[in-house]
């Protein structure tokens, strides 16, 4: 007869009662392992993230304790991800969910949590860790008028491409499974301390390496770098899309090109996009087109949060180098 308890925490309470009751206290140090030909494995923590570097920084964090499934692979346009049907039991099945916030996940995360029919993880529960929590948000509109494009009503939700803020979505992932699992806190805050260590290394090294980037004057494709742009001192000119979320317009295009040639802009950024306007525009006015990641995960040079940050600066720094 076997016995698997669907949360590992809850599994071991409900273990211990029954050996207290039926062996009076005694065999206890073996009663974890077997009773009665009942085998007990304490089960991983099953955790549901939106973006591969949402999965790196919780699996640094819950370690051995956790089980871990990004639902994008970090190839994606986060803003229209391809709803598959194997999300829903996924997230049926999540003890865990850790989302960007922000509106990130809007377009496509709330259509699959009432299916899924997990109310442990819907927005407000324990179960539901929003790693935007203390972000400093920024390009937070005045007002939302659908006709500009895609507004996000609550700020620009590409908060993670600042450094700095891995920081504060590695605590808010510690937090939350401490809340979710408060009989594993000291691990979970050892693990952070462990890793917010490592990252801090990282980021003073970041630093250093992307002093050539200051003032360097870029276009990218979507509304997403400027948290990147903040901390290294980079100049955003403008942004292919006509507007968040819209394809550009032959005449918008063209006034681009023209800013660009003025600005002497150097650098055009894409990612999931096509490369038909970057080329076009590159063609143009001279500038060099790099494709950078706004979540980690799309390749193995990009399979941590560390690793894509890193990635993303020396592909910068290169295409930089070019102009």
């Amino acid at each position: 007869m076997g016995f698997a308890p669907a949360d590992s925490a809850q599994g071991e309470i409900l273990v211990m009662n029954l050996i207290r009751k039926y062996l009076g206290g005694t065999f206890l140090a073996a009663g974890l392992v077997a009773f009665s030909g009942w085998t007990v494995q304490a089960q991983p923590i099953r955790v549901i993230t939106t973006t591969p570097d949402l999965a790196d920084m919780t699996k640094q964090i819950g370690k051995e304790l956790v089980d871990v499934e990004s639902l994008t692979r970090g190839v994606e346009f986060m803003h229209a991800v391809a709803v598959k049907p194997s999300f829903v039991p996924k997230l049926n099945r999540a003890n865990v969910l850790v989302v960007m916030g922000l509106d990130l996940e809007v377009s496509w995360l709330p259509a699959l949590l009432e299916p899924a029919s997990n109310p442990r993880i819907l927005p407000g529960q324990a179960g539901h860790i929003d790693c935007s929590a203390g972000v400093p948000v920024i390009d937070v509109p005045k007002s939302v008028d659908r006709a500009e494009g895609d507004v996000h009503p609550k700020g620009n939700p590409h908060y993670n491409l600042d450094p700095l803020n891995g920081r504060i979505m590695a605590r808010n992932i510690a937090e939350g499974l401490a809340r979710n699992y408060p009989q594993r806190k000291a691990i979970f805050e050892k693990n952070l301390a462990l890793y917010t260590a490592e990252l801090d290394k990282s980021i003073a090294r970041w630093q250093i390496m992307a002093a050539p980037l200051k003032g360097i004057k870029f276009v990218s494709y979507h509304s997403d770098w400027s948290y990147f742009a903040n901390r290294y001192g980079l100049q955003q000119i403008g942004s292919i899309e006509a507007k968040p979320g819209i394809e550009p317009t032959p005449n918008h295009l063209v006034a681009l090109a023209q800013r660009m040639q003025q600005e002497k802009v150097a650098v055009i950024i894409y990612g999931p996009q096509s490369d038909r306007y970057p080329r076009q525009l590159a063609a143009q006015t001279g500038a060099t087109v790099v494709r950078l990641q706004t979540t980690g995960g799309g390749s193995a040079e990009t399979d941590s949060y560390i690793k894509f940050i890193d990635y993303n600066l020396k592909a910068l720094l290169a295409a930089a180098k070019k102009n």
